[in-house]
């Protein structure tokens, strides 16, 4: 995707000493660009446990360049296993983390140390370069859902799509996953309209997704969490469009706590409740994601705090819970199949069900 015209991915090999690894620093966006210099694993690990770099999917690919830059120091088998267990550990939700690391262990496990270098580093693109088709592919696959909606609307009325978090291109290597459709129908030039909840705690949707969308030129509107079902019920949202962290092998979904409340609101309204994912996302270990999938639990300080640029300019961080008071911060929560309407993968669209999931996929399942 494009900055100011200029074309980015989101992790990328620096193009001076063509060795340490650069990515942006989510947590200074949208108040300012600031582009990180990682130089070894424990950066790499830094980097993915602060939320600087997040996403399911790009968090996968970081840690996989954290492993490159690993081998740079040792390419001995331990080291790689201890670096690969210690990446593992920093996220527990997604598992595009665990797919990227268990990716990278068995290109290099069987491999002279002193190839591990060159190998790693080719991996780990490869994997980007992954995402990055696969994240164009899901925008096409869901792109038909917004032009058909389009359709029956009357001549230059907008097509309203809501989503919660940040599933654009700042999640991933480029594209996104829930935003790649809505960005390849502004492009084919739909009227098409977002409604972008904030996201409480951290508020990865008025932050990142909000300016996603504008530096791509797509409308939106930021709105408190808790407006969404106020929106279905007055017929202001035609379709949810989310991300994921994680899909069961049944379809249950684990993304950013509260999308499962606004699952039971499209399902109360009778609105098209769609999940975008990647094949790395899809974890067929598990079937109940309910009872099975870690939700990770995050500092409370993300509940009590909340930073913004004040009118002066300056970037400040203020508390906004009662001195005293104790905040519990489940940094995700779990989507039942039976509230999802459908699936949106790089292979197409499917069922969120087992049976639809193993036809997509059989070679997984």
């Amino acid at each position: 995707m494009k900055i100011d015209g200029v074309p980015y991915r989101s992790v990328w090999v620096d193009r001076e000493d063509g060795w340490s690894v650069r990515i942006f620093d989510q947590t200074k966006l949208p108040w300012a660009i600031d582009i990180l210099r990682l130089a070894d694993e424990d950066q790499a690990a830094h980097a993915i446990r602060s939320m600087q770099t997040r996403g399911a999917p790009l968090i996968g690919a970081v840690a996989a360049y954290g492993v490159a830059l690993a081998m740079r120091r040792d390419a001995s088998t331990a080291h790689l296993d201890s670096v690969v267990d210690m990446l593992g550990k920093t996220r527990p939700t997604a598992i595009n983390l665990r797919w990227a690391l268990d990716r990278m262990r068995a290109a290099l496990h069987n491999m002279a140390p002193a190839d591990r270098v060159a190998a790693a580093y080719a991996e780990a693109a490869a994997i980007c370069d992954d995402d990055v088709e696969t994240c164009r592919k899901i925008g096409e696959h869901g792109l038909p859902l917004l032009q058909e909606i389009a359709a029956r609307k009357a001549p230059g009325e907008r097509v309203n799509v809501l989503t919660h978090c940040n599933a654009g291109w700042l999640a991933t290597v480029d594209y996104g996953t829930a935003l790649s459709p809505i960005f390849q129908a502004h492009d084919a030039g739909l009227k098409v309209h977002v409604w972008v909840d904030e996201t409480r705690p951290r508020n990865q949707g008025a932050a990142l997704t909000a300016w996603e969308l504008g530096k791509h030129g797509v409308p939106h509107t930021v709105v408190a969490d808790n407006a969404g079902g106020h929106l279905m019920q007055h017929g202001e949202v035609d379709i949810v469009i989310v991300g994921t962290d994680r899909v069961t092998r049944q379809g249950d979904v684990a993304n950013k706590i509260g999308t499962y409340l606004k699952a039971l609101a499209a399902r109360d309204n009778g609105v098209p409740f769609w999940v975008a994912l990647p094949h790395s996302t899809l974890d067929m270990r598990v079937r109940d994601g309910v009872a099975e999938i870690p939700i990770e639990e995050r500092a409370e300080a993300e509940v009590t705090e909340l930073t913004g640029r004040t009118a002066d300019g300056r970037i400040e961080t203020v508390r906004v819970v009662a001195e005293g008071s104790p905040a519990a911060n489940p940094a995700f929560d779990v989507t039942p199949a039976r509230l999802v309407t459908g699936l949106i993968t790089e292979r197409g669209r499917t069922e969120a069900s087992e049976a639809g999931l193993a036809a997509l996929y059989p070679d997984k399942a």
